[in-house]
């Protein structure tokens, strides 16, 4: 049974995920190595998560596959990048309500062995995980969550690198060209089977057109502009001339603070805006970028619905043009209430209605960017997102 289909896109887009202590505590979810691993807890659990989604908020649109067994290869109903961390040889825990953790390896040199990560028994688990569920479905989908240059340099170095990046500057370009190519040959392994490689990292790139290469820059807010400038742009300028749509993951409370940076960036066709970040900034430095509001999860568990709904509010105008605006909240835990998480729903149905409302000329009366093709994803036709085999 192939995925279900989206033929085109909503206004503001609202994607939400929940904490592994959320699925453990909600719907008895262990989050061992087989839920991550093993073929048939794989379509299970994803199976599982469609169907408890639908029964809560299925009148907002979720849970449309959970009445399909999907070959889903990573977890694109968490936030849990650690794949790539293990492949390098950093040791990974698994926990029942908790996402993997990761240990920094603590390792002495500025080096990776490319080769070997492709050897790990980490990247033979998956690669034998796909051939499973291609064997015995046709096809693969989904994605795994891969991360970032500098998020890997810090798990495989550990807080010296901080020290690297003035100390032995020549050296720390060379290890990250070196995590660099382990990522592009990661994800090009993983979209030759699915066709897609970011859902893992933020779901609401399942609405954007084509399949969005997204970089994780969670640790970037530890950084000065000046060295994101020098040693991580250049990447990041090379990634949105080879792999379009290119975005970027920012989860931090500051990505304001790389607005001038990200402008030069020559195609951003998406930013995953950290809570706290300024939109009004963002938006003037990057008119033509899909700004993806995250909502604090945190705050969220001691906010009214009439609070969640004004703050929604508030960013999408900030935001400034619905149809380059969506909205997420991501890893809310087992305090969420569903009239919490049913606010952010509504808050956008509310501003969908007002904005398609709008007489002509109104500064945010929506254009005829909000119909475009969609992404390779779980909800397009399998000639999109899936690879037969």
């Amino acid at each position: 049974m192939q995925p279900s289909t989206k033929t085109d896109a909503p206004l503001l887009p609202v994607e939400i995920v929940l904490a592994p202590d959320w699925w453990h505590a909600h719907a008895g979810i262990d989050f061992d190595p087989d839920f991550f691993f093993h073929p048939r807890r794989r379509v299970e659990a994803e199976r599982t998560m469609e169907k408890v989604a639908y029964e809560r908020w299925g009148h907002f649109g979720l849970g449309g596959d959970r009445d399909r067994d999907l070959p889903v290869l990573g977890a694109v109903h968490l936030a849990a990048g650690f794949l790539l961390s293990e492949m390098l040889g950093c040791e990974v825990e698994y926990r029942a309500d908790a996402p993997p953790q990761v240990h920094p390896r603590g390792q002495e040199q500025l080096a990776v062995d490319e080769e070997a990560a492709f050897r790990s028994p980490a990247f033979k688990r998956l690669e034998a995980l796909a051939d499973q569920l291609a064997t015995r479905h046709g096809y693969v989908t989904g994605d795994v969550n891969w991360g970032g240059i500098l998020n890997l340099a810090l798990d495989l170095r550990g807080q010296e690198l901080f020290t690297d990046l003035a100390d032995q500057p020549g050296q720390v370009g060379l290890f990250f060209d070196q995590i660099g190519r382990v990522i592009e040959r990661f994800v090009s392994f993983v979209e030759s089977r699915t066709g897609s490689s970011s859902i893992s990292v933020n779901r609401n790139v399942l609405h954007r057109p084509g399949a969005v290469f997204l970089h994780s820059e969670c640790s970037h807010t530890m950084i000065s502009a000046a060295h994101y400038e020098k040693f991580l742009l250049p990447f990041d300028i090379a990634w949105s001339r080879r792999h379009r749509p290119f975005g970027i993951h920012y989860c931090g409370p500051d990505p304001h603070r790389m607005a001038a940076a990200y402008a030069k960036v020559p195609q951003l066709d998406f930013l995953d805006v950290g809570w706290g970040g300024d939109l009004r900034v963002l938006r003037r430095h990057l008119p033509h970028t899909f700004l993806n509001i995250r909502l604090s999860p945190v705050a969220i568990v001691d906010q009214t619905p009439e609070q969640i709904r004004a703050t929604v509010r508030r960013l999408v105008m900030d935001s400034a043009d619905p149809a380059l605006t969506g909205i997420c909240c991501i890893n809310m835990d087992k305090r969420v209430s569903d009239a919490q998480i049913s606010a952010i729903f509504e808050a956008a149905n509310e501003l969908r209605r007002e904005f398609l409302a709008a007489p002509p000329g109104d500064p945010f009366q929506p254009n005829d960017r909000l119909t475009f093709p969609l992404q390779s994803s779980l909800k397009h036709s399998p000639t999109r997102n899936t690879v037969a085999t």
